[in-house]
């Protein structure tokens, strides 16, 4: 007996749709979608609750996370055995069994048992959001459409490939100053709880005022030895209360805007969204994907709710007809370089190729930053751990040198 299903697709021109369909199964649903050109990316029996994760069931939601380092990898030899003639089923199959991640593996065989049941390998793929984002999708999508999916998937792997060598590059210019201040911090803590404690004892017994940085000492270290247990569960805390803050629309928004304002930092956070920005909106128009589906596609993953904002109003302007570079040049976000080049490939019909020199330009700035961060945080960075330890062991020995001038 026929039941009825609502829906919620995607159109060719990348606007989401919802109806009703009447059918014996959402199997038989998706597949009348397709057939009239949609994507499908919701279906559920009426009544019956919400959502696409209920009645399709979206496999490999639990499998674990997948490194873009092995998805990068499963691209290139993906795009090699389409090349060699391999039939999609083969090749999905071969990739399953040779890949070293689990994840990846469990969810290849179940994007494999799909296209097997009828699907295309974008709508397979799709059922796995947190493995293939719509960046991977829609370039998929193009892939098939245009008949190049091999070439398609090169290009994923060379835009997953920069950006998980992107990603190392953030993470090296990072780990070095955490690691430095992270060992300023036990050292401090461990020399007020348990060093600084047996100098108060002896100070006592002399009697005598102390100088002030070592009064300031002690107090500070009375105070962590009294209320450790408060103290650190008041950062467990903030750092709990920072973390629900900033997952928050409001607070995601005020702190990628803090972060281009932190001084030397900020300018990395500011070039490294740009190389996305220009990476992702190359890649997804080079595929074929419609320039307003690959904006909003680019807003999502550019990184940077700053830049976001910047790129959905770019989208907007270009829905009444306007140049990108026109409203990009509205956004501090987007330097005047990038703009003047934006119009440039947009008078020669040259985007895709204009984005990758930007994207080519700010990876060396990047490079160049990270390299300079390096250089100057080093000897920063020591300064400080010597600053605060000299410190403590100065205020300390102050009172043996005034005791030691008595004697004299």
């Amino acid at each position: 007996m026929a039941e009825t299903y609502l829906y919620k697709v995607r159109d060719k021109q990348g606007k989401v749709l919802e109806g009703t369909l009447e059918a014996d199964s959402t199997t038989l649903v998706a597949n009348k979608l397709r057939q009239m050109g949609y994507v499908p990316l919701a279906i559920d029996k009426k009544g019956g609750g919400s959502g696409l994760q209920k009645e399709l069931k979206i496999p490999g939601m639990g499998a674990g996370k997948v490194k873009l380092k092995d998805l990068a990898v499963f691209n290139r030899q993906f795009a090699t055995m389409i090349d060699s003639g391999l039939s999609l089923l083969r090749s999905l199959n071969i990739l399953a069994e040779q890949t070293e991640s689990k994840a990846l593996a469990a969810v290849i065989n179940e994007v494999r048992q799909d296209v097997e049941k009828g699907a295309s390998l974008s709508q397979a793929m799709a059922r796995h959001p947190k493995v293939f984002n719509r960046l991977y999708i829609a370039m998929v999508r193009a892939g098939e459409t245009g008949g190049v999916l091999d070439q398609t998937l090169l290009q994923l792997a060379d835009t997953l490939e920069k950006a998980v060598e992107l990603k190392h590059k953030i993470k090296s210019a990072m780990t070095y100053p955490v690691a430095v201040l992270a060992l300023v911090l036990c050292i401090v803590t461990a020399m007020l709880v348990f060093i600084v404690p047996m100098f108060k004892d002896l100070y006592a017994e002399l009697g005598g005022t102390l100088p002030l940085p070592t009064r300031v000492l002690l107090a500070v270290s009375s105070i962590m030895v009294t209320f450790m247990p408060f103290l650190i569960l008041g950062m467990v805390g903030a750092v709990f209360a920072f973390k629900r803050w900033i997952e928050t629309d409001k607070g995601r928004a005020a702190f990628d805007a803090f972060k281009l304002k932190v001084p030397v930092f900020g300018k990395l956070v500011h070039k490294t969204a740009l190389v996305r920005f220009s990476r992702t909106l190359a890649s997804l128009l080079r595929s074929g994907v419609p320039i307003l589906e690959s904006l909003e596609i680019t807003s999502d993953t550019v990184g940077n709710t700053v830049a976001s904002n910047a790129v959905k109003d770019v989208q907007d302007g270009v829905k009444q007809g306007e140049p990108i570079a026109k409203r990009m040049a509205e956004h501090a976000i987007f330097p005047p370089m990038v703009v003047q080049m934006l119009a440039v490939g947009e008078e020669t019909g040259a985007v895709d190729t204009m984005l990758d020199k930007i994207g080519e330009f700010y990876e060396q700035e990047v490079e160049a930053t990270v390299a300079a961060l390096t250089s100057l945080l080093e000897p920063a960075l020591i300064v400080v751990l010597g600053g605060a330890v000299g410190g403590m062991v100065v205020s300390l020995y102050m009172p043996m040198f005034n005791i030691i001038k008595l004697i004299q």
